[in-house]
């Protein structure tokens, strides 16, 4: 399979969302409330239908959580350490460090989804529902914990508003409980889906930002080498240890070698660090992504 090809008219929707922000009058303030009209509407609505429309085999599902869990506490642990590095340390800013580590674990949920369904179809959506029901909290944790001196609202109240992890334990319930969409409502609620989809990768190459790389270059390439080489190498690990099936390989893999999250920058400023720093590691990371998936998918996989 030509992952390169395959991956093309996502990436290249990407580009026009950042085309379209730069160089005409749909500008920054067209698209942040349209980010959150995918995050708080759009995608939750994708999340949960994805979830209740097959029913889920409890078994399977548990061992691709125990996976995404494990990739996601060896991703924390891989990007908090470099500081602690032999020759790498001493040339890390450690505040500027705290504010950025996230980049190298943290990933885009608009990007996941739209692979996940290239990839497998719809029980690819459910696979990264799933992994976006465990993993979402974590890397939530993860991202505060260095900065929580800062923070001014806890973890708990934090997670527990995050549309997200609503939609798919909500889903997940509902699954369980032999819940399905009525086919009267189906097409609309699939017409969403197919939204958020296109809306949230044009909103994600509408928030690039290239202008602030100029310094701290070992710590931005040290974050990134992190992310992009070293949690596709974990996944790979990960998904031998724990033995998944070739269809949730590939989907590990992938959500392991996808661009960081947007929200980075955002959760860096709102907390007192240096965001335009980190929003240009976002923009970097979505570019290396373009690597990154083809490595994952075509030579791991």
């Amino acid at each position: 399979m030509n992952f390169a090809q395959l991956l093309f008219p996502d990436f290249s929707l990407i580009l026009c969302g950042y085309l379209v922000c730069r160089f005409t009058a749909l500008n920054r303030s067209v698209w942040e409330p349209l980010e959150s009209l995918v995050y708080f509407f759009l995608f939750p609505v994708l999340l949960f239908h994805s979830i209740v429309k097959s029913p889920l085999d409890l078994q399977a599902a548990s061992s691709l959580m125990a996976a995404g869990l494990t990739l996601g506490v060896a991703g924390i642990a891989l990007s908090y350490s470099l500081p602690h590095w032999p020759w790498l340390g001493r040339r890390l800013d450690v505040r500027l460090h705290a504010a950025s580590a996230q980049v190298g674990f943290r990933f885009n949920s608009f990007i996941a989804l739209a692979l996940a369904d290239k990839l497998a179809g719809p029980q690819g959506l459910l696979m990264i529902a799933v992994l976006i029901g465990c993993c979402v909290p974590l890397f939530n944790v993860g991202a505060v914990w260095p900065m929580a001196r800062h923070a001014k609202r806890g973890f708990a109240r934090e997670l527990l508003r995050n549309p997200l992890i609503i939609a798919t334990a909500s889903g997940l319930i509902a699954n369980l409980l032999g819940f399905r969409i009525p086919v009267w409502l189906d097409p609309t609620v699939n017409r969403i889906g197919q939204a958020s989809l296109a809306l949230g990768l044009m909103a994600a190459g509408a928030g690039m930002q290239l202008g602030t790389l100029y310094k701290a270059k070992t710590l931005g390439l040290a974050v990134l080498g992190a992310k992009h080489l070293g949690m596709p190498l974990l996944a790979f690990g990960v998904a031998h240890l724990f033995r998944l099936d070739p269809a949730q390989t590939l989907i590990l893999l992938m959500f392991s070698a996808v661009p960081t999250a947007s929200s980075c920058y955002v959760l860096a400023a709102r907390m007192g660090y240096d965001g335009p720093y980190v929003a240009g590691l976002v923009t970097l990371s979505t570019l290396a992504g373009m690597l990154s998936l083809p490595f994952a998918l075509g030579l791991l996989s």
